[in-house]
This record gives C-alpha cells, structure tokens and sequence, in this order.
C-alpha cells in the first residue's frame, strides 16, 4: 500500500510522513508548533543507499566502477531512495513502518525499510539497508531541516556538540583522509563522534531537543539562513568509496537515531 500522508500521535507531539514523496518525515510538531522547515525538499528526508556525497557520482565494488547520477556539483549526493514512493507496510496511531524497493539508477538488487516510533517526548528513527543477493556498499541517515527561529521560543536556535575531529574538506567538499580539530561555524562539514553522536538542539523558553545514535558520523550545516542541519549518518561523505561498509545477506545494515525533547520554562 501507497500513500501520500501518514500522520501519527503521541501526547502533542504529531508526525507526518510523505510515502509516495520519497519516504520523507514532512511535519513534527510539538505542542502545535512545527519544528521542521516546510519548503519542498526540506522537512527531514531519509539518506538510502548513501549519505552525503558520493565523490563523481562514481563508486567501485569488485573492480567494477559504478556511476550514479551527478545532482550536486561534480558530485552524486544523499542517494536515491528519497526520490522514490515508499510502500506502507505497518501504521498504528504512533508508529509505521515504510519500505522501498531499491532500484536503478542504484545497479544493486535490495530494500530500504524506515520505521518510525512517536512518543510524547520522542522519536525512535531505524533504517535496514539489505540486499536481495549481491553484496554492496551502503550507508544510511536522516537530514532534518530544524528551523532555527519558533514563535514560542525567546531566541534563536542554540547548537551544542563536542566533536572528537572534523574531516578535512578539500575544495571539491570530499575529505581528504585528515581529521583535523573543529573549526568555528559556519560549517558543511562532517564531524566525528566516535562514542556515538550526542547534539543538543535549545530553543530558548520553549524546547530542548536531544540528539542521539550509536553512529560516530554527523554532517551539520549551518548556512541556509531559516534551518540548521544536524545528520547523524553511518559513514562520513563518499564513504562508499573510503569506508565502503559492505552490506550482504547475513548482515544487512543497521542504524538508528533518536531525537528526545523536553519543555523548558518560558522567560
């Protein structure tokens, strides 16, 4: 089954998902304000079989070179499942379970299957990346799109996260095989955590938002000027290419994130 909007429940907090747009979490509220930024595109959209950029659009597994199509640059970036309709394979008022068909461009026979689990101050966020039969590389996340200014909140929003290193980023945004300490914002880059990602979101006098996975990769962008990025990933950008993790059939891949949020005291 196909649909163009699930909507689940939980205390006040409310999620919205787009099935036949790409899989994607379109709408969070909580306590009716939306967290999520609403122009096309934004919202939260799923990362499937890659994260980030893919370096040339071209990845190599067995002495076979791949290529998939360039959309950002000189550069293929954060897949193909978000540009697919997903099927709905299990809703209850605070959970459902998506799943989509990997298909070409991606030249690898497999699954990608989102489930979501809402509660009144949380969201459970898991991915399964498997293959039908051949092996291949893969990586996964989520890109959410946080709006950085909320009518109840008393400023703007604050981000906290202490890195372990940055990727080094060369001129064509790929890393260079360096880790570097972090550098202040602005950033479009990808930091490691290697004891899990931890990033706290404040809107002041209205909310703070936890981020957390057992991933040791998350991309933040900073620079559009209404939202803030914080991507929690399971490899740093073309790690097709530099960590390829090889999905088969006895070990698909696995990966799992949670926002948590709790009320804070109005000014």
């Amino acid at each position: 089954m196909t649909a163009d909007e699930v909507t689940l429940r939980a205390g006040t907090a409310t999620l919205t998902l787009a099935p036949a747009d790409g899989g994607a979490l379109r709408s969070l509220t909580v306590d009716d304000t939306e967290l999520l930024r609403q122009d096309p595109g934004t919202g939260c959209f799923v990362m499937a079989p890659w994260a980030g950029r893919l370096g040339y659009g071209t990845f190599t597994v067995d002495g076979r070179a791949y290529r998939m199509p360039i959309n950002n640059g000189p550069h293929s970036i954060h897949g193909t499942a978000r540009d697919g309709a997903w099927e709905v394979v299990a809703v209850s008022p605070a959970a459902a379970t998506l799943r989509y068909r990997l298909v070409e461009p991606w030249p690898f026979a497999g699954t990608v299957t989102q489930t979501f689990a809402l509660t009144a101050t949380g969201l459970t966020l898991t991915m399964r990346i498997a293959t039908d039969g051949d092996a291949f590389p893969a990586q996964g996340g989520w890109h959410p799109w946080f709006l950085r200014e909320l009518a109840p909140a008393t400023g703007p929003l604050e981000l906290d996260f202490h890195p372990a290193w940055q990727y080094e980023r060369g001129e064509d945004y790929l890393p260079t095989g360096r880790h570097i300490p972090p550098t202040p914002p602005p950033w479009d880059d990808c930091f490691g955590m290697p004891d899990g990602v931890h990033a706290r979101l404040t809107w002041p006098g209205f909310l703070e938002f936890t981020i957390t996975s057992p991933v040791s990769d998350v991309v933040v962008w900073t620079l559009p000027e209404e939202s803030l990025s914080v991507e929690a990933q399971s490899g740093p950008p073309d790690g097709l290419n530099t960590q390829p993790r090889m999905v088969t059939a006895d070990a698909p891949l696995d990966i799992r994130v949670d926002w948590t949020w709790r009320r804070l005291p109005s000014s």
